[in-house]
Formats: C-alpha cells, structure tokens, sequence
C-alpha cells in the first residue's frame, strides 16, 4: 500500500492527512474502548468497578496570581538629543542611533541628561 506523495497534488495531500487524521481519532477510541473493557472484567474478577478502584480526589487548583491590570507606566526619558530635542531615550534597553553616534563624536553622556 504504497502512497507516491510527490505525485499527489497539495488538495489531495490534505484530504489525505485529514482522513489520516480522522483514522488515527477513531484507532486510538476503539484502543480506550477496549482497554476499558479489559479493564472492567479485570476488577470484576475481585468484585469492584472501575469506580471503586479510581477513587482519585482531585485537588482544587489554586487560583493564579496576576500582576497588576493597569497599563504600564512609561519611564521617563533620561536624555535627549542635542539636535533635535524630541528624540528622547529612558536609558533603558538598546542605545538609539543618534546617541551612540553623540558618543561616537565625543559627547559626554552628562551633557545630553534631560
């Protein structure tokens, strides 16, 4: 029962994989079907159920905490660039282009704190 893939359209190849899928939903039923079964003759045998034997007490799942639901707050700009003072950086995270240039040309950081 060879398949040839590389000959099947892709329409075909996805009819393939979900009847493939469909397949494999209804092996793996049948499979807890039987194992069920097998399993209720099994502890008939000793006079249970299933019931008596899986008498597992779930525990209630604690309740997660969530942080804060509020927007986050912005941090304030620390510096600012000596040309065009609109273009501001926290001093957090990566160095922007026209601060690492300032750098570059010599401008101490101090000179350019807000």
């Amino acid at each position: 029962m060879a398949i040839d893939l590389k000959s099947m359209s892709r329409k075909e190849l996805e009819k393939l994989l979900t009847d493939v899928k469909k397949a494999l939903h209804n092996a793996q039923a049948k499979e807890r079907r039987e194992a069920r079964k097998a399993a209720e003759k099994a502890v008939a045998e000793f006079g249970l159920s299933l019931e008596d034997i899986t008498e597992v007490q779930k525990k209630p799942r604690k309740a997660r905490k969530t942080g804060p639901k509020g927007p986050k707050t912005k941090s304030k700009p620390k510096f600012a660039n000596p040309n065009d003072k609109s273009q501001t950086w926290t001093g957090k995270g990566r160095q922007p282009n026209w601060y690492r240039a300032e750098i570059e040309k010599g401008t101490k950081p101090e000179s350019m704190a807000v």
